[in-house]
């Protein structure tokens, strides 16, 4: 269950009396997510999605958050919009919380992607790369190598606790990533959170993409390594080489890769799941059981560290 904040009826209504959605008919919590608490709301005028931000988003961020949504929208990539209020703000105040009202987005996420729905995302992810080439905010990657470093401290003493000898393999890790990570790649606007549960269909359809919330300026290749780790691995923890080459060659087909990018795609995913896995480890050795935030086995991510490190050349993701 997602870190949750209690919201009344009082005050919600009170809340939405800002805004021009018409009355409150039905709201309920959303259990999935792990950064915010959100709830889907009914009113007279429709559906919602209401996001109370929490500790982990930095209230200064989100103007590049909202407004990144909207420069996208206008560019043709299907995702939520921020409501404006009736003082022309997109931000308001619920329970305590920093909290934005955001349009409800129809579709679902796919918890068995094939490799059709693996190819729209390679191309939806090119076109939300092109699309916010010209969006005037920045943001920094917080979760670069740097913030990699700060988790793995915080995480360090334990980590054989989840596995004995893990403390070793992750300094060893680190120590190749910083001499091998690439230094001038193309770059710009990435999502860097393109999971399945952040990518609705309707059928094999793309419909929308959804939670810009780790949303920074990074490299593109980067990005692409997040969504093979994301999407091209199976339940075994096998990599699945058709979705490999169909998320590839989707990419591709809307923005083509360049030499160095091809090149350092296994460097790249290598840190992506080291990222991850960073994440979750951190969490699931901080956060005490009974919290209400989904916490992740770190195992996933762990086992797909191990893949990567084998990968001798782009091609044995499917790049052609």
């Amino acid at each position: 269950m997602a870190v949750y904040t209690d919201v009344s009826e009082s005050e919600l209504e009170a809340f939405l009396a800002g805004y021009s959605v018409g009355q409150l008919l039905s709201y309920k919590g959303i259990a999935e997510g792990s950064e915010n608490s959100n709830f889907l709301l009914h009113t007279s005028s429709g559906a919602y999605i209401l996001t109370l931000y929490e500790k982990r988003v930095d209230k200064s961020d989100l103007p590049f958050f909202l407004g990144l949504m909207e420069h996208l929208a206008r560019k043709g990539i299907s995702c939520p919009l921020p409501v404006h209020r009736r003082d022309g703000s997109v931000t308001g105040t619920l329970a305590g919380r920093t909290a934005a009202l955001i349009t409800f987005l129809e579709g679902m996420w796919m918890r068995r992607p094939t490799a059709a729905h693996c190819r729209e995302v390679g191309k939806a992810l090119a076109a939300l790369h092109l699309a916010g080439a010209d969006f005037p905010l920045t943001r920094p990657n917080a979760l670069q190598i740097d913030g990699w470093r700060k988790l793995w401290d915080g995480s360090h003493a334990r980590a054989d606790e989840v596995e004995p000898g893990l403390a070793a393999e992750v300094d060893a890790d680190f120590a190749e990533l910083g001499k091998k990570w690439p230094k001038d790649l193309p770059a710009g606007i990435i999502h860097a959170d393109l999971f399945p549960d952040n990518v609705f269909f309707l059928g094999e359809k793309l419909s929308g993409l959804i939670d810009f919330y780790f949303a920074c300026n990074d490299f593109y290749a980067y990005d692409v390594a997040t969504c093979l780790n994301a999407w091209c691995f199976e339940k075994d923890f096998s990599f699945n080489l058709t979705k490999g080459t169909a998320l590839l060659s989707g990419y591709q087909s809307v923005r083509p890769l360049t030499s160095d990018e091809k090149d350092a795609l296994p460097i790249l995913a290598r840190g992506s799941a080291l990222r991850f896995m960073l994440t979750r480890l951190y969490d699931w050795l901080t956060i005490p059981d009974g919290a209400l935030v989904q916490k992740r086995d770190p195992m996933e991510y762990i086992r797909r560290l191990r893949f990567h490190r084998q990968i001798k050349s782009p091609s044995e993701y499917g790049l052609r």
